[in-house]
């Protein structure tokens, strides 16, 4: 069934005219200078260097050399012409040991980025935490203790009354599904733990730590816009199976039901919690009044979105084959009792996901009719492709801008249907540091050259600084749609 409008393909869809354009990074994956200035270990500067557990051994060390490299990178915005840069602050450039007086050295850094961002006519768009806590709150427990919650609040409190009404739009947490899941669940990313039950109680003091910062940067920053980004997705089962159907569910609700209910409907689904409750501590470490911490009205909410997903129930693989699917996926999360299955025929990024486009309008017009009609945000889209430079010196990545105007054209789709999507992130300015993947992966439209980090805009920020000078996209048909 058909979940877009029919579009004459040669005419531009145009945005509304405040519809706001922006290219995102994280910290880690860019700034480098990792002892630079007071800043003290992460967690991932600990992750990293474990045997095994980055691709070539990389680290986030250097980078991109974004800390000393930072007029050059502004003017490269200025250059695309987006309306809002998405960063992160460093937590341990500002609390060294996660507690205590602010390093005012690491204060200073993102103050001058702010500035250069306004002397540039480029709104900031602050990203409070993206992955990297401080070593030394880990070694207390870290997400998976509520200390660490109440250690961000304070945190929280100290950037926004320096950086106060210079910033308008402010996002809690980044994709707290990876902080909780892929760091203590299955160990894939920082702090490298396996263990379901310290995964869920990691997942609520991650949003008790959302929570907590909501009222401080109302009252430090009275004109602030207040958000939080979530990684969401679409999970179709295989089949109309009922055990495949079930699984979707499952998927669901690990994925985005886990966070999206307590934030909007003030309470956890009752089928994860039933789902969990034997794993320790797991939800234990409710307390009273967590849940309504944890639901405060916000002003936007932050989408992060790539691919969407295919499952049917684990004990089905051979079903599986007989409807025709590809080789399972690896399974992350064994006690879900998913599998996750390539459908043959479709596109994919050097990631191994699914280009499929449809996916995103499914999702936000989910959102719109389940949760909530904030203003929504797409803080990430886009691609990882194996790009390289050819003897002209271009980066030629049709496929990434394929990619990108498949999912913006989806966007539109959304806004057609009644979202209020209000604007697009292109996630990532530059090629970086790509977690477990190291400088493997390249999501950038902007190639960097590692270790020089020399910069080269790709076909890809020509393209995007078009759509964003016209304010429109060519429709472009994607997977899912008729």
């Amino acid at each position: 069934m058909s979940t877009t409008k029919h579009h004459d393909d040669n005419l531009p869809r145009i945005f509304p005219h405040d519809f706001l354009w922006g290219t995102a990074t994280a910290s880690y994956q860019i700034e480098g200078a990792v002892e630079v200035d007071g800043r003290r270990p992460s967690i991932w500067d600990t992750y990293s260097r474990q045997p095994g557990a980055i691709r070539n051994g990389d680290t986030g060390d250097i980078a991109c050399d974004h800390y000393h490299r930072m007029n050059e990178d502004l003017d490269l915005m200025r250059e695309l012409g987006v309306g809002s840069y998405r960063f992160s602050v460093a937590w341990p450039r500002i609390q060294p040991d996660g507690k205590g007086p602010a390093n005012q050295a690491g204060l200073d850094f993102y103050r001058r980025l702010v500035n250069g961002l306004r002397d540039r006519d480029i709104e900031p768009t602050l990203t409070l935490y993206h992955w990297d806590l401080p070593q030394a709150l880990e070694d207390e427990g870290g997400w998976c203790v509520r200390d660490t919650a109440e250690r961000f609040a304070e945190y929280v409190d100290l950037v926004a009354r320096s950086l106060g009404t210079d910033v308008e739009r402010w996002i809690t947490l980044n994709e707290p599904w990876c902080s909780a899941w892929l760091g203590y669940g299955s160990g894939r990313h920082a702090p490298g733990v396996q263990d379901i039950g310290k995964a869920v109680a990691a997942n609520h003091h991650l949003l008790l730590a959302h929570g907590l910062a909501v009222p401080i940067l109302r009252s430090a920053v009275p004109s602030a816009k207040v958000g939080i980004t979530l990684n969401l997705g679409v999970h179709r089962p295989g089949t109309d199976h009922a055990d495949d159907v079930a699984a979707a569910r499952r998927a669901d609700g690990n994925l985005n039901r886990l966070f999206l209910d307590p934030i909007f409907h003030g309470h956890y689904p009752e089928d994860m919690l039933e789902h969990y409750e034997t794993n320790q501590p797991g939800f234990s470490v409710i307390q009273a009044g967590d849940l309504e911490i944890i639901s405060p009205p916000l002003d936007f909410l932050g989408v992060n979105y790539y691919f969407p997903g295919t499952v049917m129930d684990a004990k089905r693989i051979s079903e599986a084959r007989v409807a025709g699917y590809g080789v399972p996926l690896g399974e992350q999360f064994p006690d879900l009792r998913v599998l996750s299955l390539e459908t043959p025929g479709i596109d994919t990024t050097s990631m191994g996901w699914e280009v499929d486009a449809s996916g995103l309008t499914e999702l936000l017009v989910r959102i719109k009719k389940e949760y909530t009609d904030l203003p929504i945000y797409i803080t990430e889209n886009g691609a990882a492709f194996d790009d390289y430079v050819d003897p002209n010196n271009y980066v030629l990545d049709h496929n990434r801008v394929a990619y990108l105007q498949e999912h913006i054209s989806a966007v539109h789709d959304a806004i057609d249907a009644g979202v209020n999507v209000q604007g697009y992130f292109v996630w990532s300015l530059l090629d970086n540091f790509e977690w477990s993947f190291g400088y493997s992966r390249r999501f950038g439209i902007v190639w960097v050259d590692f270790p020089s980090g020399d910069r080269l805009p790709k076909a890809s920020f020509e393209w995007y600084r078009e759509t964003i000078r016209s304010n429109s996209v060519v429709y472009a048909r994607s997977v899912g749609t008729e």
